[in-house]
């Protein structure tokens, strides 16, 4: 078998198993009255999430009971489906409407395993995905598959080993643990291509949660095509979709719960109990996805209170789900493999070596040590980071320096790596979208839609980055570069440009992304540090090719809510 056909057939296999419980859930809500495009999507996204965080649940008890709840979630999940199917057939015209982002879904996850393995390196795929679209990177997207390991075998039994580099079981969160123990009985293997496949699925679900995001913002056809045009064939998605550590699952769940929030469906969510459950679902699965979660977490809450808040009933409701959910993993962390806090006393308080301080206590006692002034530098320096200057600003001079020179690689490697940690600068072309809306302003109720949602993405994602800069620390290991903070931030930056550009001069807004994905394309198209002996596939570019014109096509035929 080739390789581009192994690699179809895996990926094949995790995008139905992945998608199952959501599919499920969805035809249970219509049969219940929901035809609600956006919020069927909602549902889907929170469905998928705490089944895979069941089966984590399932395996710690037992590998038997683990294994048993995996195959009665595919099982259960195809008969609830059926049943649901056969008791009341959704309308036609809803089924087309729910199919378009799961095609985006399946194409985008195409997309980025064949350009991935464009240049081979599928017999050691974690090692590939680590170099292959930025510079080296740490051993991260590894450490979800080193745990499942664990617990497929063991369960509770015993204490989890120790991940090199000194992290604990309890130090990441177990979503993507889940999703990989729930898939790992229907095939695996012992090179990590399984994992990888999986990996990234469950990393481009950011797909759905963004096509529903745009679906209930009601913004037009053509604004929601380009939109998803520039998160696929950007730096974000193409990085990070790749190497799958569990940055961009998380992101998923926010931007679900962001459609409940930022858009016209929060007056109807707010007014039922069921949505205080599903926002806290979402938010909770977003959290358990990577503690990151939390600088976007803040903002949606504050947004959502701004908005209308709702009955103590729905709070209350909500707190008891995020609770039971949160508190699960908060036990565990603190009873099965203490102490669990590497992360929060990395970020918040700066410390990188391990004590045997609480959180608490490493927080106080490095701003005592930084002092006012050493914290509003720290503070100032976070801003430095996401706007790009210092060391970004070195990186472009040397790339433009080795552009001059002929040095094509030495210039892609700079420019990805300002891509990889800046969030400003990894918006490429679409940097442009704040100028034009200035220049436009007396012109914004041409679409005035467009406009307010961009307005309100660019709030979200200020107030975002205005948590992000406070809570972190601010020195060297703990500053707010990309891969540290929530990656909603960086997607709606690019929905706010996009709406924005389109709102302030539509047909250039349409070239400048078009323009924007090519250069995104020609930059991370090329394989710079290849694995030793492959070769560029005809096949894999083909495949490449027409998983990203058919993204394209299904996101230009798009579907308006």
């Amino acid at each position: 078998m080739s390789e581009a056909a192994e690699l179809l057939g895996i990926l094949l296999e995790h995008l139905a198993l992945t998608a199952l419980p959501g599919v499920a859930a969805v035809l249970v809500a219509t049969r219940r009255g929901v035809s609600s495009v956006p919020l069927l999507l909602c549902i889907a996204l929170a469905a998928s999430g705490l089944t895979a965080f069941g089966v984590f649940w399932a395996y710690y008890a037992s590998p038997t009971i683990g294994k048993a709840a995996a195959y009665l979630l595919v099982l259960g999940s195809i008969e609830l489906a059926v049943w649901s199917w056969l008791r009341a057939r959704p309308d036609p015209r809803l089924l087309r409407e729910l199919a378009t982002p799961f095609a985006l879904w399946a194409l985008g996850c195409a997309f980025i395993v064949f350009l991935g393995f464009v240049h081979g390196g599928a017999d050691t795929a974690l090692a590939t995905s680590s170099t292959r679209f930025t510079h080296q990177l740490p051993a991260d997207n590894d450490i979800p598959q080193f745990f499942a390991d664990w617990f497929f075998h063991n369960g509770h039994r015993g204490t989890p080993p120790i991940f090199p580099g000194e992290w604990l079981s309890s130090d990441r969160p177990p979503l993507q643990i889940g999703y990989a123990l729930a898939q790992r009985p229907f095939g695996w293997d012992g090179n990590g291509l399984h994992y990888q496949l999986v990996g990234v699925v469950v990393q481009q679900l950011w797909i759905v949660g963004l096509w529903a995001l745009l679906l209930a913002a009601r913004i037009g056809r053509l604004t929601q095509a380009l939109t998803m045009i520039a998160a696929q064939v950007g730096a974000m998605a193409i990085v990070n979709g790749f190497y799958v550590w569990p940055k961009l699952l998380p992101a998923a769940m926010l931007l679900a719960a962001a459609t409940l929030v930022l858009t016209p469906l929060w007056d109807e969510v707010r007014r039922g109990i069921w949505g205080g459950a599903l926002l806290a679902s979402l938010l909770a699965l977003a959290m358990l996805g990577h503690g990151s979660s939390a600088f976007a977490v803040v903002p949606l809450l504050l947004v959502a209170a701004v908005r209308g808040l709702p009955s103590w009933r729905w709070i209350g409701i909500g707190a008891l789900v995020g609770v039971v959910l949160m508190g699960s993993w908060s036990a565990y962390q603190r009873y099965a493999d203490p102490p669990g806090n590497r992360l929060v006393k990395w970020m918040i308080a700066g410390v990188v070596e391990i004590d045997d301080r609480s959180s608490g206590e490493a927080i106080v006692d490095s701003y005592g040590e930084a002092g006012f002034g050493g914290a509003l530098h720290d503070k100032g320096q976070n801003v430095v980071a996401i706007v790009g200057g210092g060391p970004a600003v070195t990186q472009i001079g040397e790339a433009v320096d080795a552009l001059g020179s002929g040095e094509l690689d030495v210039a892609a490697h700079q420019v990805r790596q300002v891509f990889f940690f800046n969030l400003l600068p990894s918006l490429g072309l679409l940097l442009a979208a704040p100028i034009a809306m200035a220049l436009a302003w007396r012109r914004r109720r041409g679409n005035p839609r467009e406009w307010s949602f961009s307005l309100l993405c660019w709030g979200v994602v200020l107030l975002g980055c205005a948590v992000w800069i406070l809570a972190l620390f601010g020195n060297a290991p703990a500053r707010t570069v990309v891969h540290q903070g929530s990656y909603l931030l960086p997607i709606l930056a690019m929905c706010a440009a996009v709406a924005g550009l389109r709102a302030s001069f539509p047909r250039f807004a349409v070239g400048l992304v078009g323009v924007n994905a090519a250069l995104v394309l020609a930059l991370y198209a090329p394989a710079l540090d290849p694995p030793e002996g492959s070769a560029y596939s005809a096949i894999a570019i083909l495949l490449t090719l027409a998983a990203l014109a058919g993204f394209v096509a299904v996101a230009l035929r798009g579907s308006r809510y």
